[in-house]
């Protein structure tokens, strides 16, 4: 999956799947993960948010089924 640089102090980068519906986003720290059943307006709000840090915790973490790639 192709990820985009975003510019944040928490996201380092940012993929998305329409067919699958699967969000990947890659922290600064290095960890990346994989979200499933993610819709395509969540990653749009996502890229369009103000602070990409603060819009993960209150809308993608905990709410999605997800695995660490690395």
């Amino acid at each position: 999956m192709k990820r985009i640089a975003v510019s944040s102090s928490t996201l380092a980068r940012a993929g998305y799947d329409d067919a699958g519906r699967i969000l990947e986003l890659e922290f600064t720290s290095g960890a990346l993960y994989r979200y499933f059943d993610v819709p395509r307006e969540v990653y749009d709000a996502l890229l369009r948010a103000d602070s990409l840090g603060r819009y993960f915790n209150r809308e993608i973490r905990d709410r999605y089924r997800y695995v660490r790639l690395s």
